[in-house]
């Protein structure tokens, strides 16, 4: 049986780098339960293989994940090889082509190899969505698709945005979400994960484990989509603003050490497992002049590239 801390300090620990918990309230009930049957809560995050390398911004949510597993908590990685056949639509103001087969299998493969740099490869359940998906068949899509209306998706702002400016919405992208919903009636989750961008997609399988009877719906958690080095836009490839976590340690370094020092303290939050009194304290040191802020970015970057660096891989 698993040993959990208290309850009010895995919250403070699950709250680092949170945006927003859907309900704080339910999480602290779960977590009560959790300590007081020694059972450890189904904590899940999909990822579509969409593209075959990971960057910073990526771990983000990978991080948080591992914060559950340090916390005793059971991990279910999803990656998403039935939904990445969809492509997910969020923030696209256009239609996205779908993956090959090949291409996702072959993606998925180099994000497990990537993923179990940051999360603990014996404590992490690994699932792949076509798994259930495939099963589903034509009856059991359309029954999935009886329990949404297209009103409800129509809400979601780049559905909405697009129905405005009448671009085209294909149907399957309308199934997404469902999709992904459907993956947390299968794992049965206490806790889903997500960007900001995808609270959408969180909400709606929270919504289908109640219209199928689960007497438990999921906590969702958002994590906050990175800033890049540029410190404007969101770390993307597409912007060159990005950390590779495949990269060389010294090509990673160099562009740690280039970002701007408030930018330092939110990448020592989001990309470290260290505390945020550990942090604050750091920051406290640096206002006061005890220590120079390039000593504390290079304890960041030195931090960041050791969970990258093979040894951790390996373990």
């Amino acid at each position: 049986m698993p040993h959990f801390k208290p309850v009010a300090e895995q919250l403070e620990y699950i709250r680092k780098g949170a945006v927003e918990i859907i309900r704080e309230s339910e999480l602290k009930e779960k977590l009560e339960h959790s300590l007081k049957t020694g059972k450890p809560l189904r904590v899940k995050a999909g990822f579509d293989p969409t593209a075959p390398d990971l960057h910073l911004g990526h771990t983000v949510l990978i991080r948080k994940l591992k914060h559950f597993q340090d916390l005793g908590h059971t991990v279910i990685f999803i990656i998403g090889d039935g939904t990445g056949l969809i492509g997910d639509p969020t923030g696209r103001n256009a239609t996205r082509p779908p993956l090959s087969r090949e291409e996702i299998d072959k993606n998925a493969e180099t994000y497990k190899q990537q993923v179990f740099k940051i999360l603990d490869r014996e404590k992490t359940v690994i699932r792949y969505n076509s798994e259930w998906l495939h099963k589903l068949g034509f009856e059991g899509m359309i029954r999935l698709a009886a329990k949404y209306t297209v009103s409800q998706l129509l809400e979601r702002e780049d559905f909405h945005k697009r129905f405005q400016e009448e671009k085209p919405i294909s149907i399957h992208e309308l199934l997404y979400p469902l999709a992904q919903g459907y993956d947390s009636v299968m794992i049965e989750a206490d806790i889903e994960l997500g960007g900001t961008d995808q609270k959408f997609n969180l909400l709606v399988g929270r919504e289908l484990q109640r219209a199928y009877g689960q007497p438990s719906q999921q906590v969702i958690l958002t994590t906050p989509l990175l800033e890049g080095t540029d410190g404007v836009q969101k770390m993307s490839k597409s912007y060159g603003n990005y950390v590779g976590i495949t990269e060389p340690p010294q090509e990673m370094f160099g562009k740690l050490m280039s970002i701007s020092d408030p930018l330092m303290w939110r990448y020592w939050e989001l990309l470290t497992d260290t505390s945020l009194q550990g942090i604050q304290a750091m920051q406290q040191q640096v206002d006061s002049g005890k220590m120079h802020p390039m000593n504390a970015k290079k304890a960041m970057a030195t931090k960041i590239i050791s969970d990258f660096d093979g040894e951790q891989a390996a373990r």
